[in-house]
């Protein structure tokens, strides 16, 4: 168990240090002698776990929906508009979460699939479910409109990231929902509806717990509950 839980911590401390370098340089600049630097482990160690930058960068960008929590009950509308703020909270504290971004959003595109798909997707579930609760309108194309929200946070974070530094990314995100609201649902679901979030995003779960828990080699369990989650 104790080598066990050495190997779960060696590979967190080389994804959390490699997530710091591609947040700091892009993956083109991104050094894996600095991210050995960063990470305090051997080249061995390194590629015992990671063959390669790319599986590194692979690894980063598969855990980006990890970084939030999907209510299994409640409005499911207002579980969309919370995951976008536990995201963007993420964005200002995490740097995998940072590094995730970075690298969707300058094309590494590693296996020739685009990392954006399971966000689609998880957005689009969560649109469908409050669509059958009756909260969104029936008009409303879930897959469409799921592209079109996550490209409009995409576009948001970025012009936040540009002049604050993303500090007040969560503002700008609740201006974002008063706008979407009122074209996807109905006036009195807006109502009950929080632009702003509903509950605190930095009580999200902890990753690191939950990786030291998990046994040798497995991936971080993911917090979305749907089959394909986005």
């Amino acid at each position: 168990m104790a080598k066990q839980a050495r190997a779960v911590q060696t590979r967190r401390a080389i994804v959390e240090a490699a997530a710091s370098v591609f947040d700091d340089y892009g993956y083109e600049r991104a050094a894996l002698s600095e991210i050995l630097r960063r990470a305090e482990v051997t080249k061995g160690a390194l590629y015992f776990h990671f063959p390669s930058k790319e599986s590194l960068a692979q690894a980063i960008m598969d855990e980006q929906t990890t970084r939030v929590r999907v209510p299994e009950s409640g409005s499911r509308l207002q579980a969309l508009v919370d995951i976008t703020h536990q995201f963007a909270y993420s964005l200002a504290h995490d740097p995998l979460a940072r590094a995730g971004t970075r690298l969707s959003i300058e094309g590494v595109f590693l296996n020739g699939v685009h990392p954006w798909g399971e966000w689609f997707d998880l957005v689009a579930r969560l649109l469908t479910e409050a669509k059958e609760a009756g909260e969104v309108l029936p008009q409303v194309n879930s897959e469409e409109t799921a592209e079109f929200i996550v490209s409009a946070f995409t576009g948001v974070q970025l012009v936040s990231e540009a002049i604050t530094k993303r500090t007040d990314l969560r503002g700008r995100v609740a201006i974002l929902w008063h706008n979407i609201l009122p074209a996807i649902t109905y006036p009195g679901v807006i109502i009950r509806i929080k632009p702003e979030g509903a509950t605190d995003p930095s009580l999200a779960r902890d990753d690191d717990e939950t990786a030291a828990e998990a046994p040798e080699g497995a991936e971080p369990e993911p917090l979305t509950t749907s089959p394909a989650a986005s």
